[in-house]
């Protein structure tokens, strides 16, 4: 997606249960466009960009909310898993991975 190191890193909350696990990543303002997930081997990666609003008519006075290039590395645990949901609802991204 992009080639250059991320500038920050999401918060996440992780939950296991009997079947799986349910993740949840901080992403607010970021578009479904702007990220990819993975499922590689042995960890989960989100990886996206959230781009800094318009700003051309305003004197930024202060930007908390952190821009730019994100990536977050989850590792999992010994097992096989597939991505079963995948959604951004309410400012956070939402993905189940089933125990398979």
């Amino acid at each position: 997606m992009h080639s250059k190191r991320p500038a920050w890193e999401p918060p996440i909350d992780v939950y296991e249960t009997d079947y799986g696990f349910r993740i949840m990543i901080a992403l607010p303002g970021v578009a479904p466009e702007h990220l990819k997930v993975m499922l590689e081997d042995d960890h989960l990666t989100i990886d996206g960009h959230r781009h800094l609003p318009d700003s051309s008519k305003a004197y930024i006075r202060r930007l908390e909310i952190p821009y730019g290039r994100f990536e977050r590395r989850i590792d999992l645990p010994e097992g096989r898993f597939e991505i079963g949901t995948n959604e951004l609802v309410n400012g956070c991204l939402l993905i189940s991975l089933r125990k398979i």
